[in-house]
């Protein structure tokens, strides 16, 4: 497997810088990317490149879209595109058209489209084992699950500040991680698992059976604005009256808090509480980032109840933020029991982990939980080849090069579109987010830039999101954000 990283790092082309323009000033001092920035907005990018109108539709497309109408349920709201093939940073639609993926399929493809690397770890891991279901032993889900917890420790989280170790002792590394299929279902054992632990704390400061019909640790503390997922128990904690209110009634006693106001936990979570369930950076909710103390709030709160906190940083875990995790460079007092990862730990192949702390999977036993598909050998091996390549150091260092100039090339369009934008940029590292004054904007910003070749995600009611691939370049940077001034500009003629 490392030789085959080996190999993939030897393959993987970084994006040229040729993107950063005709129109940039030298460097200032203030630039912390060292890399020159522009100074105006782009007007390269007005004329539409790739149109999306009827008479655009050539009877190819029509032939796909029609089919795809008469067979598949209509559950998402998609552009009249076609999409056919991608290599790094780029995908093509069947006419050929070329498009900047600054989206990598919802902030999943870590190391792009096509990488060489996890093609082989494919290719060479299907053709030997595939799938065994959880009845036995295979040795790709050991490897990764030891990868991420002692990852965790060297890196900061879980309770465990950077630089620790925790050497096997009497069996156990101090957690344990269990795999699922995706995010929802990683989120949904994380639930799982807190409610038993509620129920057993009960149980243990009453005297009576955990499962007593008198047990009322059963409540779960989530909070607006967050996304959880859209099964019934994720779903009941993902607030958007949206994706609710078309399957009420859900599952009972969740309440519902606002982020960053501490002067509310204290009535928000109690001693009926279980599980609090939180993302430190909200990516679907609009790119909204939980302050370090209120955080630490939270922490305190569910210490004093014996509630079991939660962490979702399926969206803004795993270098996204340009650490391991979006709480690892946070004091230990600040972090989670329980922490679920999804999205780019395959680079696109179904998989979802919960790691959690010794004290809170104690109470899981055989039986207690479990999947047939999830950390199957191709899952685990294709997380394991990932998480091996996004953990070297030259590529988190990349990380931070690139998410500077991401920040800056963002800031600069705050100054010149104010009439449009918020002042703030939201988020840090490679989840960043526009929130715009006109809730209208973001989606007709994402449709503008699609229709000159760049694919952008709304976040929220008010926000543009940017999730690019963590292997993105300054110059494919440099002609996203060209592409988005030219953007705004069309926007503010309108």
């Amino acid at each position: 497997m490392r030789a085959v990283a080996r190999q993939a790092r030897r393959t993987l082309v970084r994006p040229t810088q040729h993107g950063l323009g005709v129109r940039c000033m030298g460097s200032e001092a203030s630039s912390r990317s060292g890399l020159p920035l522009p100074s105006a907005p782009s007007k390269l990018y007005t004329a539409v490149t790739h149109p999306e109108d009827a008479a655009s539709i050539t009877p190819q497309v029509k032939e796909l879209l029609d089919r795809s109408s008469a067979y598949i349920l209509p559950v998402y709201a998609r552009p009249p595109i076609v999409m056919a093939k991608g290599k790094g940073a780029y995908i093509w639609d069947v006419q050929g058209r070329q498009y900047l993926d600054f989206s990598a399929g919802i902030a999943v493809n870590a190391l792009g489209h096509g990488d060489e690397g996890v093609v082989e770890v494919m290719r060479t891991t299907a053709s030997t084992l595939l799938h065994t279901s959880n009845v036995y032993h295979h040795e790709h889900a050991g490897k990764l699950a030891e990868l991420l917890i002692q990852l965790t420790q060297a890196e900061g989280g879980l309770g465990w500040a950077p630089g620790s170790a925790h050497p096997v002792t009497n069996g156990t590394s101090g957690a344990k991680v269990f795999f699922s299929n995706s995010g929802t279902e990683a989120n949904e054992g994380a639930l799982k698992v807190a409610r038993k632990v509620g129920k057993e704390r009960w149980a243990k400061a009453t005297g009576k059976a955990w499962d007593d019909p008198a047990c009322d640790k059963v409540e779960i503390v989530c909070f607006e604005r967050g996304f959880h997922g859209r099964s019934m128990g994720a779903l009941s904690v993902t607030t958007n009256p949206k994706y609710q209110k078309p399957f009420m009634p859900l599952i009972p006693g969740v309440r519902v808090g606002q982020l960053n106001d501490t002067a509310a936990l204290e009535g928000l979570v109690g001693d009926k509480t279980c599980a609090v369930i939180v993302e430190p950076i909200q990516g679907e909710g609009g790119i909204n980032t939980a302050e370090v103390d209120w955080l630490r709030a939270l922490r305190k709160r569910c210490d004093e109840v014996g509630a079991v906190l939660i962490y979702d940083e399926i969206q803004c875990g795993l270098y996204r933020t340009g650490n391991l995790w979006a709480h690892s460079s946070l004091p230990a007092d600040a972090h989670p029991d329980i922490v679920t990862t999804a999205k780019p730990l395959a680079n696109g192949y179904p998989i979802g982990a919960v790691l959690l702390r010794d004290d809170v999977a104690g109470v899981m036993t055989a039986g207690t939980h479990g999947t047939t598909f999830g950390g199957s050998p191709l899952a685990c091996a294709l997380g394991y080849h990932v998480l091996s390549r996004l953990s070297e150091r030259t590529f988190v260092a990349s990380i931070k090069e690139t998410s500077d100039y991401l920040g800056e090339r963002l800031a600069l369009l705050t100054k010149w579109f104010p009439n449009i934008l918020e002042e703030r940029v939201r988020g840090r590292g490679l989840i960043r987010g526009l929130g715009f004054k006109n809730g209208a904007h973001p989606g007709r910003v994402v449709e503008l830039a699609r229709e000159r070749g760049v694919l952008l995600l709304t976040a929220g009611a008010d926000a543009v999101r940017l999730v690019p691939s963590l292997n993105i370049g300054a110059g494919e940077v440099g002609h996203a954000m060209d592409v988005v001034e030219g953007c705004l500009s069309v926007l503010g003629s309108e």
